[in-house]
């Protein structure tokens, strides 16, 4: 047993293994990964010097540090103690614990690799805070990694109560297995250090590991127009967020005088409130998510973008332009805001087909179609989109157009003229199981689930196209949330 105290300081949640990139690459990597959650940093290089070495580490000292995350050194305990890391990482090969806390002290953080039972049992009886365990998943990024796989996760989570970051091919896709599998935090390189967006790739997986927190789960800031009859806007998403778990907070663009039978007035607010309301929010409460409706305006669409560049949550688009009445939600000069604005920090672009042609300037007559557009609004910048196909003939089908990947999602036709706010409410929906820590496709799964159970149980209030049943859809949802 080991006679010295451990760090008090926890171990969990995103966690990043630097790769052989420039200084200048490895620096922008890190503190974008850093804005959008990691957790712990770690340094690892084998090729340079060490004076440069440790010039680098203190740099990364301060970014962890200013976004209240921890250096980790690997197998390096000179340089840890030399540059004030807070902690070291060994493998199995690389030295004793009770070496590398006699150098950095009580509070440092320490880990030990290790892939059996016996390595963890061994790391806890020397004093290790952590274990890194895998390789979970194959990995091309150590060749020498011993693949594990989910069942070696499982047995020394079973064996073993320290903190536990599963390593070893871990991307967003895999990481909600690795979670179920009882890791506490996950390492990962490519995945972000080889992302084009490093800030979007980390939120991504950050928000993953809120599944284990109890609701509310998740801030969700709506920025949309106010709908006075209640079934859409600020309104609407406010409902869905709580409902399903989130908390919701508000940026007002526009006051509408409407009701079921449509839109009778619009007032915009000033962009310079906007932009009041967003840094009062941002600054204070923060967003892990972050969804937009109707904008009205180029001037709001860009004091939004400005606000919003440089956020580390993730920002669901809903590109509201018009009402279910056939009102105008969004002025024509502010398409190409939006276009040239918002999208290219958009994680994920909700559409509709008439608002998907308005975007791309082609038609959509069918699936295929379908995916050329999602595939042009991924080139105009948005990360993600779903196109949702109500509008085709037909039975409705979804279009989810993830990085590379098409998943269509099928659906049934209600008879109902009570849909209005269905834009809003899908938006806000999926935004909130993001939050809540759901996977992208799992949660734009579950959300067709919702609308789907919000339309087929409309209260059936007012003359015209009335609003749906967000009460009984989240309550019909939440065995799938708990």
């Amino acid at each position: 047993m080991t006679t010295t105290p451990r760090s008090n300081a926890t171990i969990g949640g995103l966690y990043l293994i630097t790769d052989a990139s420039d200084s200048a690459r490895l620096f922008e990597c890190c503190q974008l990964a850093l804005r959008g959650g990691v957790r712990q940093l770690q340094y690892r290089d084998k090729t340079r010097p060490f004076d440069e070495q440790l010039a680098i580490a203190q740099r990364l000292r301060q970014l962890c540090h200013h976004h209240q995350a921890q250096l980790i050194i690997n197998d390096n305990i000179a340089l840890a103690r030399a540059c004030m890391a807070d902690g070291v990482h060994l493998g199995q090969q690389d030295g004793a614990i009770a070496v590398a806390r006699a150098a950095l002290g009580p509070a440092a953080l320490i880990g030990r690799s290790c892939r059996t039972v016996a390595q963890a049992q061994a790391a806890v009886a020397e004093g290790a805070n952590y274990l890194g365990v895998g390789s979970v998943y194959p990995t091309r990024t150590k060749n020498d990694a011993v693949h594990i796989g989910l069942e070696g996760l499982r047995a020394i989570r079973a064996a073993v109560d320290l903190p536990l970051v599963a390593i070893g091919g871990i991307d967003a896709a895999g990481l909600p297995a690795v979670i179920a599998a009882g890791a506490d935090g996950a390492a990962v390189v490519s995945a972000l250090m080889a992302d084009p967006r490093p800030d979007l790739a980390a939120r991504e997986m950050a928000l993953l590991f809120h599944r284990r927190q109890p609701v509310p789960c998740g801030r969700v800031l709506t920025i949309a127009g106010s709908d006075s009859g209640g079934g859409a806007g600020i309104q609407a998403d406010i409902k869905t967020i709580s409902l399903l778990g989130g908390y919701a907070s508000s940026v007002i663009t526009a006051l509408t005088a409407q009701n079921t039978l449509g839109v009778s007035g619009i007032h915009a607010v000033p962009a310079n409130f906007v932009r009041q309301q967003l840094r009062a929010v941002l600054d204070d409460l923060g967003a892990d998510v972050i969804k937009t409706g109707m904008l009205l305006n180029s001037e709001i669409i860009r004091t939004v973008a400005e606000e919003l560049r440089g956020q580390a949550g993730l920002t669901v688009v809903d590109p509201v332009m018009i009402a279910k009445g056939g009102a105008s939600l969004l002025q024509q000069d502010a398409i190409e805001a939006l276009i040239s604005q918002l999208l290219p920090q958009t994680y994920l672009l909700t559409p509709n087909l008439p608002e998907a042609e308005a975007l791309t300037g082609r038609g959509i007559t069918n699936v295929d179609a379908m995916e050329q557009a999602a595939i042009r609004l991924q080139q105009l910048g948005a990360r993600h989109v779903l196109i949702k196909g109500g509008h085709l003939a037909g039975a409705p089908v979804d279009l989810l157009r993830q990085g590379t990947t098409t998943l269509l999602l099928q659906g049934e036709r209600l008879d109902s003229a009570h849909t209005h706010g269905t834009g809003c409410t899908t938006a806000a929906a999926v935004a909130t199981l993001l939050a809540r820590g759901f996977a992208l496709a799992e949660a734009v799964r579950l959300t067709k689930t919702f609308i789907e159970t919000a339309i087929r149980h409309a209260p059936g209030y007012g003359q015209g196209h009335g609003p749906v049943n967000h009460y009984l859809a989240a309550a019909a949802l939440r065995p799938q949330l708990d």
